[in-house]
């Protein structure tokens, strides 16, 4: 495998590793966002238009997030990788989603619930 470059790496030779992570991490947790969002405006759809429209938003922002983890995986092992963007985004769509932008409400429990996700969080991502 000497010589070869995968993808990734002819399409991101320029980056730093950990600007690379980063822009994952943000683009990853950005388009869940969207995605959680246009899914639920879907759900809320009076008309067919507008459902098939967020739909197609929603799961070309599925996409974008695939792509987004797919970068990240290349620098960083799925078993750290998986636990924080899944975490992360619960955070993101409930926190942005859910509660900035649809005005949800969020009972204490689902506060608590986040917390114990960001401990997991730090215990996956610590170097131990």
């Amino acid at each position: 495998m000497t010589g070869r470059c995968s993808v990734l790496d002819r399409l991101l030779p320029l980056a730093h590793r950990s600007e690379l992570i980063v822009a994952a991490l943000a683009t990853h947790l950005a388009f869940n966002v969207v995605a959680a969002l246009a899914f639920r405006l879907a759900a809320q759809s009076s008309s067919w238009f507008t459902f098939l429209l967020w739909q197609v938003i929603g799961n070309l922002a599925g996409f974008l997030t695939v792509l987004a983890l797919t970068v990240l995986l290349r620098l960083v092992p799925l078993s750290v990788a998986y636990p924080i963007t899944t975490g992360l985004s619960v955070i993101a769509v409930q926190v942005i989603a859910a509660r900035l932008l649809l005005h949800e409400s969020l009972p204490l429990r689902v506060w608590f619930g986040t917390i114990l996700i960001v401990l997991g969080i730090l215990f996956v991502r610590a170097r131990i």
